[in-house]
């Protein structure tokens, strides 16, 4: 069904920025809802960005402005760049298909913190 594979976090000062890669295998970006997600210590995952295979993308209120998700096509793969990051941006960010997800991959960590 395929796998998820996440990378690019880190530790990073407010205001600093960071861009996540998502490398998809078994299905292809370019023909499905891509969405970026994540999950705070003791809360729920979250959607925080969506790119359609047609149309615009979409930001959570609490990243727009900041966060900017995108594909690769060539290399199948779903990125996030984010700029301006808070405090309250640290979590494990996850990629996964919109419409029909598979399992979960690891997730990359990023804190945000001085």
């Amino acid at each position: 069904q395929g796998q998820l594979v996440e990378s690019g976090g880190g530790l990073v000062q407010p205001g600093g920025s960071l861009r996540l890669s998502c490398a998809v295998s078994g299905r292809f970006v370019s023909w499905n809802d891509m969405g970026w997600y994540r999950q705070a210590p003791g809360k729920q995952r979250e959607l925080v960005a969506a790119i359609p295979t047609i149309g615009t993308p979409t930001y959570a209120d609490s990243v727009k402005g900041r966060f900017t998700i995108s594909r690769d096509n060539a290399k199948n793969t779903v990125n996030l760049q984010m700029n301006s990051l808070k405090p309250e941006d640290t979590a494990v960010y996850y990629c996964n298909f919109r419409t029909v997800p598979i399992n979960w991959g690891q997730g990359t960590q990023v804190t945000v913190s001085s």
